[in-house]
Formats: C-alpha cells, sequence, structure tokens
C-alpha cells in the first residue's frame, strides 16, 4: 500500500514539474498554409532562425496545403492553445478566405493576435513569351486574347486569386485560373511557360524578375519598391487603383495564456528589428510594419478593419470555391 500511495505521490509531483516548466519547453511549431519554397513559407523560415535566438528553442515550419490556405489554418487553430503551434498567414488566408469558404472555425474570434510581420505589394508578371512590353501593351495584349490566358494561383481565395479577380474587375477581362498549392510551383511554370500571368506576390517573384526569367510589369502599390525601383506602381503604369498590400501576420489559437503571447511578440519584435532580418525582408520587397503596429493589439485590430474592408468585395466579386 505505501509502495502505491508513494508511486502516485511521484507521479503528481512529476505532473507538476512538467506544468511548472517556464515557456517554452520544447520546440514550437509554426503552421505555414502553403507548400515550402514560397513566399509565405520564406517569412517563416526567416523569422523562426531569428525568434530561436531570443526564445531559446527550435522553432520547426510545417507546410500543411490545400483549400487556398484553410486546411493549413483551420489545422492551426484547433491546435492546443499553449504557444507550441501557431499560425502564419496573410491576408488572404486569414481574411478573405472567411468570405468564400464555409470554414469550422472564425478567423477573427478563434486566433489571438501575435504580431503584424510586413506587408508585401503584389506584382504582375508574365513568362517571357508575352509580346507587351509595358502594362498598357498587355492589357491590349490580355484584351486581344480574352478567355484564353492561363493565371496562375495559390488556389481559391489566395492572394494571387482575388488579386486577378480584382484585376479582371477592374478591366473587364476575363482569365483561366490555374490553381497550384501555392505560388512556389505556380511560378517554376510561369518560368517554364506553362502559364501565361501570376498576379503575385513581390517577395516570390523578385528573384525570377532580376534574374531575368519573367518579366514584370507593375506592383500593386502607391510607391515603387526600393528593390525594384525600375518597375512602376500600377497608377503610373495606367490603372489607377489596383491597390493590394499582402500583409502577413502571426497569430496563437484562442484560449493560449496572455504570457505566452507576450513572449511571442517579444521575439518576433526582437527578429523584426535585427538588421540581417531587415535586409532579408528588404531584398525580398517586404516592408516591416512600424514599432508601434508590432503589438498584439494593434495586429487585432488591423485584422478586424480587413475583414470589414474586404469581405463586401469578395462576396460582390462572387468568388466561389469550384
Amino acid at each position: 500500500m505505501m509502495r502505491v500511495v508513494v508511486a502516485a505521490a511521484f507521479a503528481m509531483f512529476a505532473i507538476g514539474s512538467a506544468q511548472a516548466q517556464p515557456y517554452p519547453s520544447r520546440p514550437i511549431t509554426i503552421v505555414v498554409p502553403f507548400s515550402a519554397g514560397g513566399p509565405t513559407d520564406a517569412i517563416a523560415r526567416t523569422l523562426g532562425d531569428r525568434m530561436r535566438v531570443s526564445l531559446g528553442q527550435t522553432i520547426l515550419v510545417e507546410n500543411v496545403t490545400g483549400a487556398g490556405g484553410t486546411i493549413g489554418v483551420v489545422r492551426a487553430a484547433q491546435a492546443a492553445p499553449d504557444g507550441y503551434t501557431l499560425s502564419l498567414g496573410h491576408l488572404g488566408t486569414h481574411v478573405v478566405n472567411g468570405a468564400i469558404y464555409p470554414l469550422k472555425i472564425d478567423l477573427l474570434n478563434d486566433f489571438v493576435p501575435v504580431a503584424l510581420l510586413a506587408s508585401n505589394p503584389m506584382m504582375i508578371v508574365t513568362k517571357n513569351d508575352i509580346p507587351a512590353k509595358t502594362f498598357r501593351e498587355l492589357l491590349d495584349w490580355l484584351k486581344g486574347n480574352a478567355g484564353k490566358i492561363a493565371v496562375g494561383t495559390a488556389g481559391v481565395g489566395s492572394g494571387s486569386h482575388f488579386s486577378a479577380v480584382y484585376l479582371q474587375t477592374l478591366t473587364g477581362l476575363t482569365f483561366n485560373f490555374v490553381p497550384y498549392r501555392g505560388t512556389g510551383p505556380a511560378l517554376q511554370d510561369l518560368v517554364a511557360g506553362q502559364i501565361d500571368m501570376i498576379v503575385d506576390q513581390a517577395s516570390n517573384s523578385m528573384a525570377q524578375v532580376q534574374g531575368g526569367k519573367i518579366r514584370a510589369y507593375a506592383i500593386t502599390d502607391t510607391k515603387r519598391l526600393g528593390a525594384a525601383p525600375d518597375i512602376p506602381t500600377a497608377d503610373e503604369a495606367g490603372l489607377p487603383g489596383f491597390h493590394i498590400s499582402l500583409w502577413s501576420a502571426l497569430w496563437a489559437p484562442k484560449g493560449t495564456p496572455k504570457d505566452v503571447v507576450a513572449k511571442l511578440n517579444a521575439a518576433v519584435v526582437d527578429a523584426l528589428a535585427d538588421p540581417a532580418v531587415r535586409q532579408r525582408f528588404a531584398d525580398a520587397g517586404l516592408e516591416i510594419p512600424p514599432r508601434d503596429k508590432q503589438t498584439p493589439e494593434a495586429l487585432g485590430a488591423y485584422h478586424k478593419a480587413e475583414a470589414d474592408k474586404w469581405w463586401p468585395i469578395i462576396k460582390a466579386a462572387n468568388i466561389k470555391v469550384e
């Protein structure tokens, strides 16, 4: 009997000790809802490498693809709220998809915000075989080939998809959308000439544009990118008002303790202040938000404001899951 009592007491002590371990006491997983090699994956890996220094634990990146990012996002939302599974996504995965997919979660209420990471304008890029040399010439060529243009996307509701849909709305063009499990593989097919165009994240296409493997016509920002000053804005190129900023952020499942969120936020802020991280982001055309916009509260307010802005636009465009 005494042995049973001692064993039970020891077990309870072990459980109590495990619960008392300071966070984090084991590796942390960031769920990226797109394939490896794409822009969201690149942000996660750059961020994770630097957060490891602050947190003292390995940061793993898990790519969970499918359904425009919704599979990975739902998986992260339903994970244990202990700070060991996080969700990294963007305007498409954590806002736009809420107006398109019948989700099992509430994108605004089933996550707690950790930090806004970066903003990334979209870039209109084509395979090199397209004859147009300027954006105006491209629009004319697209109109002359209406219904024949193959436009790659990362799935229904992804940033590349709704950006191209927005382009259709503004110009009256018609595209044939080709969905992929991420813009990484879509870009590979663009370079190979298997598709005609992508309205892609600038950070994803920049290296291929600079390497001369694809052609860029315009970016969807109000100012030119420091990493690519020769590429005009859509306003300058002849399509006023085509403005889209695909911002990225980090969330934890609802119920994650506030002190854990605070530690994660501090690690993100530390990472975004690192000169090496800032340079890698700048080289990719990513803009880091000012320090006062890096708080959980700032992300929460911005997340809601973006939903209020985009949901009516997406629903009016009648984007549906095919």
